[in-house]
């Protein structure tokens, strides 16, 4: 095995080594607990990945065999642009895996991604308090002052 960083669609069978990743990212954001993502929902975002008639993809970063990170990208119609925005909705990589490139390089296949379905604009969101994503996220994108609202329904 490769000690190269691959960078990836995700695979029906990357599965079991997907869901690690996925159980991280959402205890990163504290959705644990009663505020946890219900088992149907994993399974149905997971199918959604291999639906064509959806607009959502999911990326992996491999090496060695082992999956180190994610990105999640939903594409969705502008009114203000002829192609569509990608909305990166999540991006995450391994503790072990921080401060090796891993999330750039996510980052950079999810602008191609992008780019090869003829969007014209990537963008996501962070936590306010989530400084060491935002020095990475300050290197390979605009901040563009927009303040988020939202309800839950």
């Amino acid at each position: 095995m490769s000690d190269t960083l691959i960078v990836r669609e995700v695979r029906p069978e990357d599965f079991e080594r997907w869901l690690p990743l996925w159980a991280g990212y959402n205890a990163f954001y504290e959705r644990v607990g009663p505020t946890a993502v219900p088992e149907a929902v994993t399974r149905l975002t997971w199918s959604r990945f291999f639906d064509a008639y959806e607009p959502m993809h999911a990326l992996v970063a491999e090496r060695a065999g082992a999956l180190l990170g994610l990105a999640h990208i939903i594409y969705h119609r502008n009114t203000t642009m002829i192609g569509p925005t990608c909305y990166l909705q999540d991006l995450f990589t391994t503790a072990e895996a921080r401060g090796q490139g891993v999330g750039r390089a996510l980052i950079e296949a999810v602008y191609a991604h992008a780019r090869a379905g003829g969007g014209e604009r990537v963008y996501w969101q962070t936590h306010e308090t989530n400084a060491t994503a935002q020095r990475l996220y300050d290197g390979v994108a605009d901040r563009p002052g927009f303040i988020l609202y939202r309800k839950t329904l």
